[in-house]
Parts: C-alpha cells; sequence; structure tokens
C-alpha cells in the first residue's frame, strides 16, 4: 500500500507492546496516521517500544477496566472529536482439556478475549456512528472457525468476536453509517510467545501448512492494514484467513 494512507487518522490497537499488536501499531504509525494510542497492560515494555515514535500514544490499560476504557475514550474524542480505526488484537490462552479446564481458566479467557473486546468495541462504536465512518478490525483465529483440542476457552472467544463482528456489520451501518467490522483468523504465527516452543513444535507446525512456513507478524499486519483502509471500503462482516491454507 502507498504511504499515507490513514493521513489524520485516530487510531487504537490493543495488545501493542509486542508481535501482532506491535506490527499493526507501527504499519499504522509509518502509514501516516495522526495518533495510534498503544494499548498493553506492559507499561515498561510500551514504553520501550514506543519512546521513538512521536505519533504513537502509548496507554498503560486493562481491557477489563470498563472505567478506564470509559475515561481514555472520553480523552481522545475531547481532543479530536473521531476515532477511525480500532484493532482489538489483545488476548490470552488458559490451555486445557476439557475434563482438566478449571473454571479459572475459562473465566479469565472470557473476561479478556471476549468481553474485552466487547468492551472497547461498545466505548468507540457510538462515536464512529456519530461521524459515519470507521472500521473495526478484531483478532479471531482458525481456532475460532475450526477448532482445536485442549482449547474450548479460547475456541469459544474467537468463535464468539466472529458472531459478534458479524451483527455489528449489520447494526452500526443500520442509518447508511460506512462504519465497518472485520474479523483477521491466523493460522500458526511467529511471535514472542510461539519462539519459546520446542524445535520441533515448530516443526510440526510448518509442515502442518501448505506453504510450509508459520506467517510472521507483518504477514497479518499486512490484512489489518487491508481492512482498516479504504481499499476495503465495501468490505465488512467478513472473516479474513490469513493462515497459509491451514485450514481449508
Amino acid at each position: 500500500m502507498q504511504g499515507n494512507s490513514f493521513d489524520n487518522k485516530i487510531c487504537i490497537v490493543t495488545g501493542a507492546a509486542q508481535g501482532i499488536g506491535q506490527a499493526v501499531t507501527q504499519r499504522l504509525s509509518d502509514n501516516g496516521a495522526l495518533k495510534v494510542y498503544a494499548l498493553d497492560l506492559n507499561h515498561e515494555a510500551l514504553t520501550h517500544a514506543w519512546h521513538a515514535y512521536s505519533n504513537v500514544i502509548p496507554v498503560a490499560l486493562n481491557i477489563c477496566d470498563r472505567e478506564a476504557i470509559r475515561l481514555l475514550v472520553e480523552d481522545i474524542q475531547r481532543e479530536h472529536s473521531h476515532i477511525d480505526v480500532l484493532v482489538n488484537n489483545a488476548g490470552i490462552t488458559q490451555d486445557a482439556l476439557l475434563e482438566n479446564m478449571s473454571e479459572s481458566q475459562w473465566d479469565q479467557v472470557v473476561e479478556v478475549n471476549l468481553k474485552g473486546v466487547f468492551n472497547l468495541t461498545q466505548a468507540v462504536a457510538s462515536i464512529m456512528m456519530a461521524n459515519g465512518y470507521g472500521s473495526i478490525i478484531t483478532m479471531s483465529s482458525v481456532v475460532g472457525t475450526d477448532g482445536n483440542i485442549g482449547q474450548s476457552n479460547y475456541a469459544a472467544t474467537k468463535g464468539g468476536v466472529i458472531a459478534m463482528t458479524k451483527g455489528w456489520a449489520k447494526e452500526f451501518s443500520r442509518h447508511g453509517e460506512q462504519v465497518r467490522a472485520n474479523c483477521v483468523a491466523p493460522g500458526f504465527v511467529e511471535t514472542p510467545m510461539t519462539a519459546n516452543l520446542p524445535e520441533k513444535v515448530l516443526n510440526m507446525m510448518r509442515q502442518k501448512t501448505p506453504l510450509q512456513r508459520m506467517a510472521s507478524v507483518d504477514d497479518i499486519a499486512d490484512g489489518v492494514e487491508f481492512l482498516a483502509s479504504d481499499k476495503s471500503r465495501f468490505i465488512t462482516g467478513q472473516v479474513l484467513k490469513i493462515d497459509g491454507g491451514l485450514v481449508l
């Protein structure tokens, strides 16, 4: 995509301190966003990642804290009067076979991956609708479309955000607003989290993928950038799989 495709845009990215969220934040910043609000729990990692970027505003925030979200969104609206892009990227895993999964493991994943997405989107969507424009991209997963052993909680949340997104695509444009909602569903991705896996596990992931490699964070950021930009202005309610053919 050409540079400056996000001129004057105000963007919010969650889970922005590392991995996919960091790559997406940098992509929006490098492509001319007026401001990118980079949200993450890890204040130290946020500061380290974004101290040299004048148009990235690091915000240490828990997406389960509805009051903190309300105050942040009010501040952004007061300063800029618009929010153009929301990328719901933050998420966690607490894997276990169903027979061994604790209530806490279930609750924690649902609270962050599903309710956290609800919290941010609810706070931002009304501003986008009032302005008649916006793009909301939520990170799902092939686990949310096709399931996986030992990830009942994660699959439920990643399938849930797809269902919410499809509803939002209809709800947020019902009076003609150009407010779009889409999901990205990655397959195996090289991130700081997967870097700690044994090489035999990484090789298994590569072998399962028809394109014989794992995605880079930039592969995922490419898809998010497209859905956030006006190049996808007639795309809404969709799930973009970026998985190298893992799920066909």
